[in-house]
């Protein structure tokens, strides 16, 4: 830390000090002004008076109020103007008494706002230069009395000056600290959002996968005995999906753990064109699926033709965990105007028939990404047995704004 910047911390924690020396140093000021006179009113040489009682009582009142500036400001320049109107009307008019006065109107000038300032300044300006025209012994039109309406239109000028400096900078240090806050702050939310998105690839991929894998190995377990060709074909089921589970986590936990900004992952996200290939999965793992599209061929966004897979990925999954081994899910794809709907049912036959009540996160995985794609989502039980799950996501992804992306 400089010099510079102790001192001002010092003249902070100690302002009654700082007023105490300033009060001081004025005093000198006006003692040494009130000592000397020009010989002549236009000459440019100067000899000593003494000046009389009164005025150095005056002087020292004056300056001595100036130590308590800062704790009654109004005050002090009250006192400091009576004392300077005394001074001009029954003392020497040569004496600086104004300059208390002065001090004291910049120090309302740089507290208060500035129509105070107006008010007090012109009211200042107009009593002290008033008193010294009107009564006191020289002519109306002396500099001395010229001089007090300029000194004191200086002070307010300069006081206001720097109340406004100071107001200017605790703007700029509050919009600062207003835009790092908000820098933060958004921070944080790409963070949440961030996690949020990786918890429901994760739970997407490792539900699926598990889901098939756990039921192929029952499938193997029942059959192992009785049918052993059956048997490895359940156990190579479960190779491939817990391969598949492997892979699509290595590439997950690749992304993650690259510095800086990820290269773009070298197999495309996967979507509606691979919906055979997702249902062929679960019929592979005894689950009757039956599809019906009517989309017409309808070229989705990347994060709609993403988000309609993974529900359709999640509903199926969902109905391999609780809807029994007889269940029959039905997938529709339908695209109805600007939207494309999404719908899976099933006949709900085994105990279990609602997801909710696994306590799991697949339905609300489903629901942010409907909600982040600004589409609807509605699930629940179906009369007379099963589940449905429904969504309605744009075909154009909106913005905030309701505008389409550029």
């Amino acid at each position: 830390m400089s010099t510079l910047q102790r001192a001002r911390c010092q003249a902070k924690a100690h302002p009654l000090a700082v007023d105490a020396v300033l009060a001081a140093a004025v005093l000198a000021c006006m003692v040494a002004a009130s000592f000397v006179e020009p010989r002549h009113p236009h000459s440019v040489t100067w000899s000593l008076r003494t000046p009389d009682s009164l005025s150095l009582l005056l002087m020292a009142l004056g300056a001595c109020a100036l130590a308590f500036r800062r704790r009654a400001p109004m005050a002090v320049l009250v006192l400091t103007g009576t004392l300077s109107v005394v001074e001009s009307i029954t003392g020497d008019p040569r004496a600086p008494v104004a300059m208390s006065a002065v001090i004291a109107l910049y120090t309302v000038a740089s507290t208060t706002d500035r129509p105070t300032t107006w008010r007090v300044g012109l009211l200042t300006m107009t009593v002290l230069t008033g008193a010294a025209m009107s009564a006191g012994p020289l002519p109306w039109y002396a500099q001395e009395n010229l001089a007090i309406f300029a000194w004191t239109g200086i002070g307010a000028t300069a006081g206001d000056a720097v109340r406004s400096r100071r107001a200017f900078v605790q703007a700029i240090r509050e919009r600062a600290e207003r835009a790092e806050r908000t820098r933060e702050e958004e921070a944080r939310r790409r963070v949440a959002e961030e996690r949020l998105r990786i918890a429901r690839d994760l739970h997407d991929v490792v539900a699926h996968h598990i889901a098939l894998v756990n039921v192929q190995a029952g499938v193997a377990a029942h059959v192992m005995d009785k049918r052993p060709d059956q048997a490895k074909e359940a156990l190579a089921h479960v190779r491939d999906a817990s391969r598949s589970a492997l892979n699509e986590l290595r590439a997950t936990v690749g992304l993650l753990r690259q510095s800086g900004d990820p290269e773009a992952p070298t197999e495309p996200a996967p979507g509606l064109d691979r919906l055979d290939e997702l249902t062929g999965t679960f019929r592979s793992a005894g689950l009757h699926v039956e599809v019906a599209r009517a989309d017409q061929d309808t070229t989705l966004p990347a994060a709609v033709d993403l988000a309609a897979y993974r529900i359709i990925q999640e509903a199926l999954t969902n109905v391999q965990k609780h809807a029994g081994q007889q269940a029959k899910a039905e997938v529709s794809v339908v695209r109805v105007g600007p939207n494309i709907e999404i719908t899976v049912l099933d006949d709900g036959s085994g105990e279990d028939a609602d997801p909710d009540s696994g306590g799991g996160h697949g339905l609300l995985g489903m629901r942010e990404r409907v909600t982040a794609l600004r589409g609807t989502l509605t699930t629940g039980p179906r009369y007379g047995g099963g589940f449905r799950v429904h969504a309605i996501l744009p075909v154009k992804n909106r913005t905030p704004t309701g505008e389409d992306p550029a």
